[in-house]
Parts: structure tokens; sequence; C-alpha cells
């Protein structure tokens, strides 16, 4: 038996008018997700009651860890994805590259992510702003701060911060902001603790030089000539510790491969003993890799695994920048180019397969944020004969509601 995961990120929503009260799932054709529910449907509650709904405590919770007992943070799963170590006394951040625009010293987000940057201009700008003799550069070496470059809007860094809790550490998620003038947003420090308060005033010193670099940077001037954002501030978010997860292979007894291309991904798997092969041109957005990653997890399988998942961000990303239209392409682009290869390729080498489609949670076009509710899944078994029936969210909404997403994994893999 061989088993495959296909997450697209955030594809869950409310109902909108503009689609008649439907929600994206409901209104779109998608003929393999719904061959897949067809054999079973139900819903999963990823994020467990009372924490922030992300995509990093969903997935912890989808590859079988509960977020309530091992996670510390966001940014200690994107530094083990990187390879990134996180030393005792230091603290990890997730630094995006993000749009701000200034009205009299003020300051408007306008995109978490820098309006899409990646690629070389993306690792460009972080390395001019970190180099010497950027005032960035000396800044970052006051405060102790280093920074891990990546080809997209998410960096990793590292602060040597002393021992303190960082529940007194307040860093808001960008993407939960979007249009709000930033100030009462900037990083706070919520106690009386000395390391955190000089952590804070570090950051909040750091976001006001990066603009300051970064808004007459080459690249930013040529991307607002082109109508495109500038990638013209950091925002640091997500402080860690370094996490520990349980071994997969321990777990649940099968070898695995995961196929993403963000550093969250690559972390949650890597720490549980995943390999996390990465695909030349996948990159997050809407056009990433599709083929790419569908043949890099059938390739796994032929290799010997038991288990591959692959995880597209692009729906989560398009909802975020409260695109209706893009992220209904990004929907339909998971049925057509990742979930319906997979099937049809898992049918043409014949053997025994199930195939789980969901996604970790559900990223609102009304709020452009996530959301905690229950989402819907669905396995496809091949040794089941059954008519198509509808995946969404109204269509499970009658189904069994697993409480306790960690378990997910194990229906995946529990079969007669």
């Amino acid at each position: 038996m061989k088993y495959v995961l296909v997450i697209g990120d955030g594809m869950a929503d409310a109902k909108l008018t503009q689609l008649d009260g439907k929600t994206p799932l409901e209104a779109l054709k998608l003929d393999a997700f719904d061959r897949a529910a067809g054999c079973e449907l139900g819903r999963v509650r990823t994020v467990p009651a009372g924490m922030a709904p992300g995509s990093d405590t969903a997935i912890l919770s989808i590859f079988g860890n509960d977020p309530r007992t091992c996670y510390t943070g966001r940014s200690a799963l994107e530094a083990a994805g990187m390879g990134i170590p996180v030393p005792s006394g230091s603290v990890s951040l997730r630094i995006n590259l993000c749009s701000v625009e200034e009205k009299d010293r003020k300051f408007f987000i306008l995109s978490h992510n820098g309006g899409g940057i990646h690629g070389r201009a993306a690792e460009t700008l972080m390395r001019d702003l970190t180099a010497l003799p950027s005032p960035f550069a000396f800044k970052m070496k006051e405060y102790k701060l280093g920074v891990h470059p990546t080809d997209t809007f998410r960096h990793v860094g590292v602060m040597e911060a002393g021992d303190f809790d960082l529940a007194s550490l307040r860093l808001t998620e960008p993407h939960n902001i979007l249009g709000r003038e930033i100030g009462e947003y900037l990083p706070q420090c919520a106690a009386d603790d000395t390391a955190a308060r000089r952590m804070c005033k570090g950051l909040n010193e750091l976001m006001e030089i990066s603009y300051d670099v970064l808004k007459d940077h080459p690249i930013n001037l040529a991307r607002t000539e082109q109508g495109q954002l500038p990638a013209n501030m950091i925002w640091p978010w997500g402080a860690a510790t370094a996490m520990q997860l349980s071994n997969f292979t321990e777990k649940y007894h099968k070898t695995g491969t995961v196929v993403s291309a963000v550093p969250l991904v690559w972390g949650i798997a890597s720490l549980a003993g995943l390999k996390t092969p990465r695909v030349k041109g996948a990159n997050g957005e809407l056009n990433t890799n599709y083929r790419g990653k569908v043949d890099a997890a059938l390739n796994a399988l032929d290799d010997g695994d038991d288990f591959a998942a692959v995880h597209i961000e692009a729906p989560d990303e398009m909802a975020h920048a409260g695109e209706m239209i893009r992220k209904m392409m990004a929907i339909q682009n998971v049925n057509d180019l990742a979930m319906r290869p997979i099937l049809e390729e898992l049918s043409k080498r014949g053997g025994d397969h199930r195939v789980l489609i969901m996604c970790d949670h559900p990223t609102l076009l009304t709020t452009r944020t996530h959301d905690a509710s229950p989402v819907p899944y669905a396995i496809f078994d091949s040794r089941i004969s059954a008519p198509p029936r509808k995946y969404s969210e109204a269509g499970a909404m009658d189904m069994p509601l697993l409480e306790d997403g960690s378990k997910l994994l194990e229906r995946l893999f529990t079969h007669d």
C-alpha cells in the first residue's frame, strides 16, 4: 500500500456574496477532490482550541504532533527547514520582506510578502541590507542578530537574547494586519524583563532602519516603476526556541518524503526524520512548479518510500492578498495539476493506494487572515468503487468531526 497526502494551504473559506453565497471550494468544479470524497469525506480540527490558527500549528497536527506540547514558535521550524541551528540562549525569528507605505512617518502595511517578491531580487535585497557598510548591518551586530537570506520573502534570523520568557515578547504576524497602520503592532514587551525589553528595542530599531535602507534600493525603484509594490521593510515575527518532534517512521512505521516550497514545512518534515527534496521552480506562489512537485512525490514512492506529501502554498497566499479569482485559480490548480495527476499516475502504476486531500486551515478572503474552524478532508482508496460527491465545507458539515488533528494520519494509514 502506498500513501499520499496533498495539502492545499488555506483552501477552505467562508461563504462569499460574490459567489452567490458559496465558498470557493463549493463554487469550483473539482473532479479529483470529489472523486476522493466519494470514498471518504470528513472534518478535522487541525488547530487545537485556544491556539492561534496558522500553518505552523495546523501542519504540526497533520503530521501527528500535538502543538500544545511541542510548539515553541514558528521560526524554529523554518530554521530547522533551512538547517540553521538555534543555540541555547538564542531566539529564532521569521523575517519577512514586507511592503509598507509611509505617510508623515507613519507606516501602513500593504503586503506581508513584499508584493510577492521572490528569486534573485528577494535574495539580493536581503543580502544588501545585511552586508556592511549598510547601517542595518552595524545595528545587527549591536543586537547580536544573524540573518540567513533566502530567495523568497521569507528569511530566518537568529538573535542572541539571553534567558527570558518568550511569552513576554509580543510579535504580530504581518499577514494579520494588512492595510493597517503598524504603530500598535510593532514588537512589544509584555513583562518587566530586561532581556525581552532589549530585544524589542533592537527589533524596532532594525525595522525602522530597514525602511531607510530599502526604500531607495534600485530593485525597489524598478519594482515601483513597473507598478509592483516595493519590498521596503523587514518584519520580524514567530519568535521561537529550538523544537523537537517525534520520529515519523518510529511513530507510523512508514518511510516518507515531503515536497514543499516553504521552509516551515521542510522544518516540520526534517525534524520528524522525513526527506525534503527541493524542486526547481517551486516558489509557494500561483506559478509554482506543480509538475515537478508531483514528480518528486511519485519518484519517492518509486524509490521505496511508503508515504509522500505534496504541500501547495498558493491558495493561502492569494487569500492573504485578498484576491478571490486568483485564490480560486490556485485551488483549481491543486485539483488539476496535483491531485488529478497523482490519482492518474498511481492508477497507471497499479498497486493499492490511499490519497488524502485537505487544507491545513481556512484562510478567509473577507479578513485576509487565518481561521481556526475545522476543515474538510477526503481520502481516496483505490480498492473502493464509489460515485463522486462534493468536497467542500458544506459537503462535510454533516460528517463526523475528528477533534484531534494529530490523529488524522492514523486514519489514512488504517485500512482493512
